[in-house]
């Protein structure tokens, strides 16, 4: 591996949280705000491993709840850096509910951010390449050059709508 390239593994985060009643809304589920907040902090630690530096969100793809998440439960956060263009990165992040209880896991979401490495002057700055190691990390990767693809087209099509 060269020194412009860096694991899958050095960019993984797990980040619990337990939900408390600030967190829920009248019916003692999970605002959907919170969960993103979280999302966004463990996307960014995540990236900031993998760059080294300072990042910030420049999008979020599409995101759905699965199940809801109650008040006492845990909620764990599983994120990794996927894919990497020159001073971007696809980061995905896995949300799931705990029972204190029993233990039993729940997957609620899964979210797909893109974020951009920023020097001192808050311009763009190169990321290393990410490698997969692992057959799942394979798979996120390729899948991500997929998400990338569809992602650009969107945003060419959306600039072609806005030009005169």
């Amino acid at each position: 591996m060269s020194t412009n390239q860096k694991p899958v593994r050095e960019s993984r985060v797990e980040m619990t949280e337990i939900v408390l009643p600030s967190h829920t809304n009248q019916l003692g589920t999970i605002f959907g705000g919170q969960l993103m907040a979280w999302i966004d902090i463990a996307a960014a630690i995540s990236a900031s491993r993998h760059a080294r530096s300072v990042c910030v969100t420049a999008s979020l793809d599409a995101l759905h709840f699965l199940s809801p998440v109650r008040l006492g439960q845990h909620v764990t956060l599983l994120a990794s850096v996927n894919f990497t263009g020159t001073t971007s990165m696809e980061v995905g992040v896995r949300l799931e509910s705990e029972s204190p209880e029993t233990g039993e896991r729940t997957h609620v979401a899964t979210a797909y951010l893109t974020f951009v490495s920023i020097d001192r002057d808050g311009k763009p700055r190169p990321v290393p390449e990410v490698v997969p190691e692992s057959p799942d990390d394979e798979r996120r990767h390729h899948n991500a050059q997929k998400r990338r693809a569809a992602r650009l087209l969107l945003k060419d099509q959306l600039r072609a709508r806005e030009s005169p």
